[in-house]
């Protein structure tokens, strides 16, 4: 017997299953407060607008580029970060709105 499972479930799922690695979770962390976790790097643009640049996340995560790519796209098709490219990086931000909307949906706050 197969269970049927909503269209908003299966959005939850992949959400859980994105933070359910632990470096991604920890780079999720990271990007709730850019300036005090990447304040060390020099800005390629605006942190709180555009986002981290991922060669920051991956130098301070010791993490190999593809990897984080990997955890980056992850995040990315769960909702939970939004990608801006300037020039040749691309910069991550963390959807809030998203997170709220997660939050709501399993009945507590972040």
């Amino acid at each position: 017997m197969s269970v049927a499972v909503d269209p908003e479930s299966n959005d939850l799922i992949e959400v859980f299953k994105a933070l359910g690695n632990p470096a991604r979770l920890r780079i999720m962390r990271w990007l709730k407060d850019p300036e005090e976790h990447f304040g060390e790097y020099e800005p390629i643009a605006d942190r709180l607008s555009v986002g981290v640049c991922v060669t920051h996340i991956q130098e301070k995560s010791g993490l190999a580029q593809s990897t984080v790519s990997s955890y980056m796209s992850t995040l990315e098709r769960a909702g939970l970060v939004h990608p801006t490219r300037v020039g040749k990086w691309t910069h991550y931000r963390r959807d809030d709105e998203r997170l709220a909307q997660v939050a709501r949906a399993i009945g507590t706050d972040i």
